[in-house]
This record gives C-alpha cells, sequence and structure tokens, in this order.
C-alpha cells in the first residue's frame, strides 16, 4: 500500500498534463480576437452605392431636409423675378431744385412768345386768375384726379382751394394769388428737354446755383423773397419757395414750396 500514493499520484500528474495538452491543442485550432475586432465585427460594415444605382428612383436614397430658414423645396425651379420696371417720373421728382454747379448756366427766358401756345395759354390763365382777385378762378385750371396740380410736396387732405387758403396770410387767399402772380412774371427756364420730364418752370432760380446770381437778378429774386429767406436758401444751397411748372401740352403739374 505504500507504493500506491506513489503510483496514483504519477497518475494524476500524467492525467492533467494530458488534458493540459489537449485544451491547449483545441485553443491553437480556434483564432483568437482582440476586443477591437470584435468590436468591428458586431457593427454593420458601411454600403458604399455603387455609381450603377439609381438614386432618383423612389426609395433610392433618403432626402435630406431643407436647410433651416428655406422653404420647403417643391422640385421645380423657382419663378424668375419680374423684370424690373423702367424708371418712370415719380411726381414729386420734377418739383425739386435742379442746381448743379459743375454744370453750365441754364438760359433765362423772359420773351414769352418763345413758349409752346399749350404752355403760354396755361401760363396767360393762371396770370388772369390771380389778377381777378377770386381764388376760385384756380379751381378749373388745377383739375382733379391724377391731373390735378401738385399743390404741396406732401399729400394733402380735402379741397385743394381751401388748401390754398390755408396757405395764405388772409382768409380770403389773396395772399397766396399774388405770390402765385410774382412767381409767374419771372423769368423762366426749360428744363429736361426731349425727355419725358420735359418742363417749363417759374422762377428761374429754380435752376441756378444762389452764389452765381449777379446783382440784377438778386433784385428780381427780393420781388419774391426777403433777404432773410435769401440768407436761409443760400446755406441749403438752393431756392426752395414757391414755383411753377407746367408741361410743353400745357399741364399745370405743380406749384409747390419746400425742399
Amino acid at each position: 500500500m505504500s507504493g500506491r500514493p506513489k503510483g496514483l499520484v504519477l497518475y494524476i500528474r500524467l492525467a492533467a498534463c494530458c488534458a493540459a495538452i489537449a485544451f491547449a491543442t483545441c485553443l491553437a485550432s480556434s483564432p483568437a480576437h482582440a476586443l477591437s475586432e470584435i468590436q468591428r465585427e458586431e457593427l454593420p460594415s458601411p454600403v458604399t452605392p455603387s455609381a450603377d444605382d439609381d438614386v432618383s428612383s423612389p426609395g433610392g436614397a433618403i432626402p435630406m431636409p431643407d436647410p433651416v430658414g428655406t422653404p420647403p423645396s417643391t422640385g421645380q425651379q423657382p419663378a424668375a423675378p419680374d423684370a424690373a420696371e423702367p424708371d418712370s417720373p415719380a411726381d414729386g421728382g420734377s418739383n425739386r431744385p435742379r442746381v448743379d454747379p459743375e454744370a453750365p448756366l441754364p438760359e433765362v427766358v423772359y420773351d414769352l412768345s418763345k413758349l409752346p401756345e399749350p404752355v403760354r395759354r396755361m401760363h396767360d390763365l393762371i396770370i388772369e386768375a390771380c389778377k381777378s382777385g377770386d381764388i376760385e378762378k384756380l379751381r378749373p385750371l388745377i383739375g382733379k384726379g391724377d391731373s390735378m396740380t401738385q399743390l404741396s410736396l406732401a399729400d394733402i387732405d380735402g379741397d385743394a382751394i381751401a388748401f390754398l387758403k390755408g396757405l395764405s396770410g388772409d382768409p380770403d387767399g389773396q395772399e397766396i394769388l399774388a405770390i402765385l402772380e410774382e412767381v409767374l412774371s419771372a423769368g423762366y427756364v426749360h428744363i429736361d428737354a426731349g425727355t419725358a420730364q420735359e418742363l417749363y418752370v417759374w422762377p428761374y432760380f429754380f435752376a441756378l446755383p444762389l452764389d452765381k446770381l449777379d446783382a440784377k437778378q438778386r433784385v428780381e429774386l427780393f420781388k419774391i423773397v426777403t433777404a432773410g429767406d435769401f440768407d436761409d436758401m443760400k446755406q441749403f444751397g438752393a431756392y426752395i419757395f414757391y414755383r411753377v411748372g407746367i408741361t410743353p401740352a400745357g399741364q399745370w403739374t405743380f406749384f409747390v414750396a419746400g425742399d
């Protein structure tokens, strides 16, 4: 019995050794995998569409959302913007002072016989109404609607004659009649000849730099404005008192003051 334990121990060691060898052989027969390799195998491999794939076919591609702030795409080309309309003369554009210190001085004209007949006719009718002292006689000359004479650089409310009376220092509007007559008694200038904005404008100071007026012209100016007004206008750089514009067709387009 003393020899049997030794033989048993030897047997157990031999069996353990064989088992270890068999286990090692089993491990060697299957490849080992690193953690990173296992993670890669668990993720689906990316699919790269081939050049032959038709992404425009239904279900071929996932539509991407439009960028924030843009309207949803309709698949149609955006409508072309409307073509810019040609510039048209603004109602208040032609009555602004026309002073270009670098341009040649416009011709100052006093001879009314040089006016086109429709212009001279309207000029004479306005003068006649002013001399009558009855401001109501201006009403048919001012007209109404789109062709109405502009009486202010801003919109006016109510009746045109009532508005003119409100400008006058007296309740009957005779002061404004006197100003209108004096303006039309001065020389005039012919501006924008041959264009849609062509006008005959009184007084001629409308288109002359004030610092280029000679002594005679300043006397004519003082018939319409005071010396104090003249100093204020020099600071502005242009004549901004009342002026009258008549088109070559004889339409009285404006009688306004201001800048």
